[in-house]
């Protein structure tokens, strides 16, 4: 050890060991770091710890450091002071001992999504996670649109009770938040699985082929139904694909060009696709449709019903194993074991009563617009009309995405 560095405790300083708090405030330009730190390397002092933020242009530079070595406290301050001054730069110099205190036992990622964030709303996510017993430790803006994104590393609450906490809170607030364990679990998750209708999809396929046969009110009515989970979901779908016989099969293809996509999902697979996850959907709807939406967006998977099809008419029956609301979270263990992957390494997107199973099966289920009990069963809720918003929660940036595409542009 060189007669320079303190006595440490698991590579840090001793807790009574002299340290000095270097915070330095003003108009943010280049060089500022490197000059403080020039400026702090002439007295041979250790640095513990940086912290660094710019906002709006102006920066905040604290540098946590040891003692000097061989001069006096005051010379430093009086050298620090004239260094800031001299580019019209605040300095302030704390004296205290040993390094930051431990955090708190319970790590959590609070991820909070508004559009638009309003100060009531972070006021009152902020004192709910004080009541909690959590300390809010940092926080990161994700993404400044198409919604405000702010993530908080809370310490020193349960991770279940501090999601409990915020549910109810968000829910009045009319924000998004979610609440995912701190730890390299959840930078580990390698597989997605989406639902497709009203989640990878704006629509409905089955009411895209009933307004093909003029049958859309009932079909919907029954929909809404089951989405709600107010009915059996086999039953519902054999209902509807009843209403179907005698279609004309050329109408799949129409179907296929009435889809439309949510927004934010190509964004959301090409990203995924570029950090190495596998991505793929299970759907109660139709392979007739899947098929195209896997082949068109790259997907590694899709699995769905099949309507069938007799001498070019569908017949109001579909044929092979039923996907319903056991079904998904059956293909989502199948997907991650031929994956080679663990569950707890895997994401679930959907929105209606048959993806609950699914969602809670998953590492991370998320309720993407999701009907009320959906949304209450779900580990968090997405209330946004933009699917890469589920981006943010894997804590990728906003800014990371568009750096991505523009090196592809």
């Amino acid at each position: 050890m060189s007669a320079s560095q303190p006595p440490e405790t698991n590579g840090a300083p001793a807790a009574d060991v002299p340290t000095l708090l270097v915070k330095i405030f003003g108009k943010d330009r280049p060089g500022i770091t490197a000059g403080l730190f020039d400026t702090l390397a002439a007295f041979s002092v250790d640095v513990v710890d940086i912290e660094q933020v710019v906002t709006r242009g102006r920066i905040v530079l604290c540098a946590l450091v040891t003692e000097p070595a061989g001069v006096s406290e005051g010379e430093l301050r009086a050298t620090v002071h004239g260094w800031a001054e001299s580019l019209k730069l605040q300095a302030e110099i704390i004296s205290g001992t040993g390094d930051n205190r431990p955090r708190g036992v319970g790590r959590s990622h609070v991820t909070v999504l508004g559009n638009p964030l309003t100060s009531e709303s972070a006021a009152a996510i902020a004192a709910r996670i004080t009541e909690t017993g959590g300390n809010i430790d940092r926080i990161f803006r994700l993404a400044k649109y198409p919604v405000t994104a702010v993530e908080f590393a809370v310490s020193g609450a349960e991770t279940e009770a501090l999601r409990t906490a915020l549910a109810t809170q968000a829910a009045a607030l009319g924000v998004d938040v979610a609440v995912m364990a701190s730890g390299l679990g959840r930078r580990a998750q390698r597989l997605v699985v989406m639902d497709v209708d009203s989640t990878l999809i704006q629509d409905e396929v089955i009411e895209l082929f009933a307004a093909h046969a003029g049958c859309e009110e009932q079909v919907a009515e029954v929909t809404a139904a089951a989405m709600r989970g107010e009915l059996d979901f086999e039953q519902s779908l054999h209902a509807r694909v009843a209403l179907l016989t005698g279609l004309d099969a050329s109408v799949i293809e129409k179907v296929r060009g009435e889809v439309r996509l949510t927004p934010g999902a190509r964004t959301l697979i090409r990203t995924l696709k570029r950090l190495g996850y596998q991505v793929g959907v299970v759907s109660g709807g139709f392979t007739q449709v899947t098929d195209d939406l896997k082949e068109r967006l790259g997907l590694d998977f899709a699995q769905a019903n099949t309507l069938e099809i007799v001498d070019g008419k569908l017949t109001g029956r579909v044929t092979g194993e039923i996907v319903d609301r056991a079904g998904k979270a059956r293909l989502l263990r199948r997907f991650a074991a031929e994956a080679g992957l663990p569950l707890n390494q895997t994401v679930a997107i959907g929105d209606g009563a048959n993806d609950l199973d699914m969602l809670n099966t998953a590492g991370l289920g998320v309720a993407f617009n999701a009907k009320p009990v959906v949304r209450e069963a779900a580990h968090t809720a997405v209330n946004v009309p933009f699917l890469d918003t589920v981006l943010y929660l894997l804590g990728i940036t906003r800014e990371e995405v568009e750096a991505a595409d523009a090196l592809d542009s």
